[in-house]
């Protein structure tokens, strides 16, 4: 699978403290796959990460660009695994 970060996701990810490995193992296999309430092009993908105590890890992604594009990253505090 292609992707690229946006420079928004990359200030996301190391203001954030997430590593880019997790973001990796979500967008490789999610266990939630959720469309944008807002914009249909994007993709959520969710999945727990064990290291960060279980917390759902919330990838943006559009999809529909090559390579994929994510836009943002967060952990989902209204998530639970």
């Amino acid at each position: 699978m292609d992707y690229v970060l946006t420079q928004h996701a990359r200030d996301a990810l190391a203001k954030r403290q997430i590593r880019v490995e997790w973001v990796d193992a979500a967008m490789r296999s999610p266990v939630w796959i959720e469309i944008d309430a807002i914009d249909p092009l994007l993709e959520h993908r969710l999945a727990p990460i064990a290291e960060f105590g279980n917390r759902v890890l919330r990838v943006i992604v559009n999809p529909q660009t090559e390579p994929w594009r994510i836009v943002t990253a967060y952990f989902d505090r209204r998530r639970t695994a």
